[in-house]
């Protein structure tokens, strides 16, 4: 077995882990006066694990060099929107009860469900597009491009949990850096490349020396 492939199935097993242990405690009631808001917590907490790990993928490759990681970025964002799917279930299902009228009222008028409602929608794109079907359709640059949404749901998820919050802004401060750092890191090494595009374009354009000038 390739080690891509017994990466995915560890993935696979791992990011399953933290909704079987929430099934266990609901089985055993231990979600606390609030099991609602633990889920929602919960679920939302994995969303955003998961797309910071996502955009940890691309950088960990190239310090590394272990190119093989490219190959487990797609599971990763997967169970990102799994996750998203998950918490955004739980506000429509277990505390609106499919009210849609209630839905759309706090979407509209609530900035940070509005912002949160916004990060779940850019996910559903990339998940459907996941495919190497889709990337062949698409053409590479251009699943390239739509696949930057994700720098914008990143974005969004965190500032959706940073309004969320009213005391503790530990957690949300926590996603912050991270989301900013790889943010960062990926502007830098941008910048970077278009420094070394520029570069070559002017040492292929400059006119050969004459021997003897």
């Amino acid at each position: 077995m390739s080690r891509v492939r017994i990466a995915k199935v560890v993935i696979f097993l791992a990011a399953l882990v933290p909704l079987a242990l929430l099934g266990l405690r609901a089985l055993h009631g231990d979600l606390g006066a609030n099991p609602i808001e633990t889920i929602t917590h919960a679920t939302g907490d994995w969303t955003l694990r998961l797309i910071v790990s996502t955009l940890l993928v691309t950088p960990l490759r190239r310090i590394t060099r272990q190119y093989w990681l490219i190959g487990v970025r797609r599971m990763v964002g997967l169970f990102a929107f799994f996750y998203g799917t998950l918490h955004f279930l739980t506000y429509i299902w277990l505390d609106k009860f499919f009210d849609w009228h209630e839905v759309w009222k706090d979407i509209a008028k609530r900035p940070f469900i509005t912002l949160g409602f916004g990060a779940f929608v850019l996910l559903i794109p990339l998940a459907v597009t996941s495919t190497a079907g889709w990337i062949r359709r698409l053409g590479g640059r251009n699943w390239q491009r739509l696949h930057r949404l994700i720098y914008v749901a990143a974005i969004l998820a965190v500032v959706h949990y940073w309004w969320l919050v009213k005391a503790d802004l530990r957690k949300p401060e926590q996603y912050a850096v991270a989301v900013g750092i790889l943010l960062a890191y990926r502007v830098f090494v941008w910048i970077s490349e278009r420094r070394k595009q520029v570069g070559n374009a002017a040492t292929s354009q400059r006119p050969a020396e004459v021997p003897g000038d």
